[in-house]
């Protein structure tokens, strides 16, 4: 299985990685969370059934997946991994994903 991301997800990514960037004063700090998460989209590529299952609360046949603070939105397409959203956990996500 491999992993891809939707365009919301790509955009999500470069607004964390600029915020974290300007929060901590740091590229390197943006860098690394980037790299983290990242690296959890290889894991869930390999392992798509280890997220937590979110039928019920946000979409049908969607999961996520914690990356410390922030939270990986998914879909399993074919033999696949769609990420379609990468938000922080403190974030509506509810209902943000209804609007």
């Amino acid at each position: 299985m491999a992993y891809y991301l939707s365009p919301e997800s790509e955009a999500e990514l470069d607004d964390i990685w600029l915020y974290v960037a300007r929060q901590s004063g740091s590229v390197e700090i943006a860098n690394r969370l980037l790299d983290a998460i990242m690296e959890r989209f290889f894991l869930l590529g390999q392992h798509p059934q280890i997220g937590r299952r979110r039928d019920h609360d946000l979409r049908p046949h969607l999961r996520s997946f914690a990356v410390g603070q922030y939270v990986i939105i998914y879909r399993i397409v074919d033999d696949d991994v769609l990420v379609a959203h990468v938000m922080h956990g403190s974030r509506d996500i509810e209902g943000l994903l209804n609007d």
